[in-house]
C-alpha cells in the first residue's frame, strides 16, 4: 500500500472508501484530455447533490484524527461550510467535512474562493485527485492551508502516488483565515500554473512532474495528531470551526470566462 507522505492530503486507503468511491464512478481509464467533466461555476445557493457527494463515515488513514461527516457539511447565506468539531464518531473524537465532485475533469482552470481556518494539526484543501479508489494512477494537484501558518498556502502536486512538486508556501495577503481569497490553477498538458487572487505563485513545466489523469475537485477540511512535522502539533480547537467557500469553478480550454473575476479573463486579456 502507499506509504503516506506528508504533503498529502487525499490518501483514501480504508475499504469503506474504497467501496464508496467505486460506486459513484466507473473503472475505466481517463486521461485528462477525454474528462467528461463539464464547464462550471458554483455560488451555493444550493447543495448540488447531482454535482457533489458528500464524505461521510470515513477517515483517510491512521494520519487523520477525525471522521468525515455529513453533519458537518453544509450550505448557508450563499456559502458552502466545512465544519471539524469534537464528536466521537467512526473510531475518531473528532469529525469533518468534505465534498467531492462527482464527475472528473481534466485540462482547464480550477478556482475556488475561500477562507480557511487556522490553527495548529488542522488543513483547510482544495484539491484535484484520482487514485486507487478509482483504479487509477494517484494524481493530484493541491492547494492546501496549514492552520498552523495560515499567512500562507501550500501548493503541490503528485504523479503516480510520489509527490512531485515544489510543496511551495507562497504568500496569502491578509492571511488566508482572516478573508475570503481566490486561488487558482490552470493545468495544461505542458504546465501547471497556481495564482493567489489573481496573481502567478508558482509553475511546473517538467513532464515528469505533470498529472495527466481526469480527476475529481476535492475540498476538505481535517486534521492530524501525528504529521506535526508538516502541519504542526495538533491542537484543539475547542470549539467547532468552520472553512468557508463561497464559489469553486472549472473552466475547459477554450471555453470562455464565466465570471469577472476568473483568472480566465484575465488570462485572455494578457494581464497576467
Amino acid at each position: 500500500m502507499l506509504k503516506i507522505q506528508v504533503q498529502n492530503s487525499a490518501l483514501y486507503l480504508l475499504s469503506g472508501a474504497l467501496a464508496l468511491s467505486a460506486a459513484i464512478l466507473p473503472a475505466q481509464a481517463q486521461n485528462a484530455g477525454q474528462a467528461s467533466g463539464k464547464s462550471f461555476v458554483d455560488d451555493f445557493d444550493k447543495l448540488d447533490r447531482q454535482r457533489w457527494y458528500i464524505s461521510d463515515g470515513w477517515s483517510n488513514g491512521d494520519h487523520q484524527n477525525c471522521t468525515w461527516s455529513a453533519k458537518q457539511v453544509s450550505v448557508e447565506d450563499g456559502k458552502l461550510k466545512l465544519g471539524f468539531a469534537k464528536q466521537d464518531y467512526k473510531e475518531r473524537n473528532h469529525v469533518c467535512g468534505e465534498v467531492q465532485t462527482k464527475e472528473r475533469y481534466g485540462y482547464g482552470t480550477f478556482e475556488v474562493r475561500m477562507k480557511a481556518v487556522a490553527g495548529s494539526g488542522l488543513n483547510t484543501g482544495f484539491f484535484s485527485y484520482i487514485g486507487p479508489v478509482d483504479k487509477q494512477p494517484h494524481d493530484e494537484i493541491d492547494f492546501e492551508v496549514l492552520g498552523k501558518d495560515p499567512s500562507k498556502v501550500q501548493v503541490n502536486q503528485y504523479v503516480n502516488a510520489k509527490s512531485v512538486g515544489s510543496a511551495k508556501l507562497a504568500e496569502v495577503p491578509g492571511g488566508a483565515d482572516k478573508d475570503f481569497h481566490d486561488y487558482a490553477f490552470v493545468w495544461e498538458k505542458d504546465r501547471i500554473a497556481w495564482y493567489v487572487d489573481g496573481v502567478l505563485v508558482d509553475e511546473a513545466t517538467d513532464p515528469d512532474k505533470l498529472p495527466s489523469h481526469a480527476s475529481k475537485i476535492f475540498l476538505s477540511l481535517w486534521g492530524s495528531d501525528t504529521l506535526t512535522s508538516w502541519m504542526g502539533a495538533f491542537e484543539d480547537p475547542g470549539a467547532p470551526v468552520t472553512a468557508e467557500v463561497e464559489r469553486v469553478s472549472y473552466t475547459a480550454p477554450d471555453d470562455p470566462c464565466q465570471f469577472p473575476e476568473s483568472i480566465v479573463c484575465k488570462l485572455k486579456q494578457g494581464t497576467q
